[in-house]
């Protein structure tokens, strides 16, 4: 009765590392499994990833096989492999990838255990939105940079020199692929940096609203800096969709900024250059209260002799 009183009474891990009580040995020793459980994830992944690599391989190829001439006569597309293991390790690397991606549920878990005791009870809400929101957005960047390999890569081909090969070697153009949908799907998270600035109070909404010709002008260079293609077609629908995604940021902005009632401050109708209003009291100062003497301090009692340590050792030490 006495053991199940005081496990009830005790407190997790999670409440314990909140408040600070958790030591730093434990902090360590918490991060240490919650490393080998993300690894464990990302091995079982890569497992599944490897046996799904061919189909994957197939479906990052088929914007390349739909090239013409680029099929041999029986219909198999070809391309170049340069080193003997080149095929191998493109295959690893696929399967990686995959892995990540399949086991991201449990690594990003583990990663937001970590730190959540650390944050307070309104910033996890907003964690859960921002994460909610992220995964679709990232995907939403990983599918255009996919259509987008799919009409430019002719482009990238027929615009070059004539008479030369469309035979391209295989670890380059998978590269080339993985780093469009990474770049792609990287950019897309821009507009939860939007919301996440203006949620903790640091930009107002009709601030974002009257930056919006320099954010039109960033996007525009960010998308002809970071679009691998030089044709019109992917820098402009790379910049189209991250203007749209600001547009709709500002506006859920708005949406925020209205529900907590900002703009309706003191000094919000002032201008920079306008002098805010004294209010002058008129109410006669009374005079100071008198205080009472505290009452003198007791002496401290002896502290007691530390108990020697016992030799014994965990795991951390």
């Amino acid at each position: 009765m006495g053991f199940a009183l005081k496990k009830r009474g005790k407190k997790s891990d999670f409440d314990r590392a909140a408040d600070g009580s958790m030591t730093l040995i434990e902090h360590v020793r918490e991060l240490r499994n919650r490393l080998f459980l993300a690894s464990l994830a990302v091995l079982a992944g890569l497992v599944v990833g490897y046996l799904v690599s061919l189909p994957v391989f197939e479906l990052l190829q088929r914007p390349y096989c739909n090239l013409p001439g680029v099929r041999d006569a029986d219909g198999v597309c070809q391309m170049i492999q340069l080193g003997p293991a080149d095929s191998f390790l493109l295959r690893l690397k696929i399967a990686l990838w995959v892995g990540l991606i399949l086991s991201a549920p449990v690594w990003l878990y583990q990663l937001w255990a970590f730190i959540a005791p650390g944050l307070h009870r309104h910033e996890r809400r907003y964690s859960y939105a921002f994460a909610a929101i992220a995964a679709p957005l990232f995907a939403a960047g990983a599918l255009l940079a996919y259509f987008i390999v799919d009409k430019g890569l002719s482009f990238l081909l027929e615009a070059g020199l004539t008479g030369l090969s469309n035979q391209l070697e295989v670890t380059r153009y998978i590269s080339f692929v993985t780093n469009m949908i990474l770049i792609f799907g990287v950019a897309f998270e821009f507009p939860l940096l939007v919301l996440m600035l203006n949620f903790v109070g640091l930009v107002s909404a009709r601030k974002l609203l009257s930056w919006w010709r320099v954010a039109v002008f960033i996007f525009f260079a960010f998308s002809a800096v970071v679009t691998p293609t030089p044709d019109p077609f992917g820098m402009t629908a790379l910049a189209i969709c991250l203007c749209a995604l600001y547009f709709a940021a500002v506006g859920v902005a708005f949406l925020n900024d209205k529900r907590r009632g900002r703009g309706k401050e003191v000094y919000a109708g002032l201008d920079d250059d306008q002098a805010s209003p004294l209010q002058t009291s008129t109410e006669p100062v009374g005079a100071v209260p008198t205080t009472e003497v505290p009452a003198p301090i007791p002496a401290s009692e002896p502290v007691e002799r530390p108990t020697p340590i016992d030799g014994r050792y965990d795991d951390m030490t």
